[in-house]
């Protein structure tokens, strides 16, 4: 497996879907995204969006045995070969290391990883106008929006230092248009 294999990093409500949209168009890259992945399993009622909603509806990660099955699974697929661009994991060190494991088993390894950093107040706004536009409801309560601050201050955030000693951080500031921000990302890989 040879290629661009990156993650996406920010806090809930950064742009991280709008900006791998547009990161996968410019590196034609699969985008593998857990928040995808959940909703379709959510929409179609499956066990495994039984018990993602119930998580997820009280700002809470889903358990990591099913979200690392799944990432394995979908990395393991022929289309991933060339790079892939992940968006929602790992949310934890302890998924940060199961992915290694399965990189390690894959045969590649990670290039990239880009952290979208927003400050608090303006993840708190964009949720708000997002559950507005979007009608997501877990993006409209104010303390379910401040539990997933919490919680991916707590558990994913450690990520990014996880990943700092390697060398593949890439800070970009989230803040401005979505044109603005992904200027930034492009920099990259320039």
């Amino acid at each position: 497996m040879v290629g661009k294999n990156i993650i996406l990093f920010g806090p809930p409500g950064a742009g991280k879907g709008t900006q791998a949209k547009r990161l996968v168009e410019l590196l034609s890259l699969p985008h593998v995204s857990t928040g995808d992945m959940f909703r379709y399993h959510i929409k179609n009622n499956t066990e495994l969006g039984k018990t993602a909603k119930s998580f997820s509806d009280k700002g809470k990660l889903v358990p990591d045995e099913v979200t690392i099955a799944m990432v394995k699974d979908r990395l393991g697929q022929a289309d991933m070969k060339s790079g892939f661009l992940l968006d929602g994991f790992p949310r934890s060190v302890p998924q940060a290391k199961a992915l290694d494991e399965i990189l390690r088993d894959l045969r590649t390894k990670l290039d990239h990883v880009i952290n979208i950093a927003v400050a608090d107040d303006d993840v708190r706004t964009r949720l708000l106008k997002r559950a507005t536009i979007e009608g997501r409801a877990d993006d409209a309560d104010p303390k379910v929006i401040q539990n997933r601050i919490d919680t991916y201050k707590n558990q994913s955030e450690p990520c990014i230092n996880y990943y700092r000693p390697k060398g593949i951080v890439r800070d970009i500031d989230g803040v401005g248009t979505i044109d603005e921000v992904f200027a930034r990302i492009q920099k990259v890989f320039e």
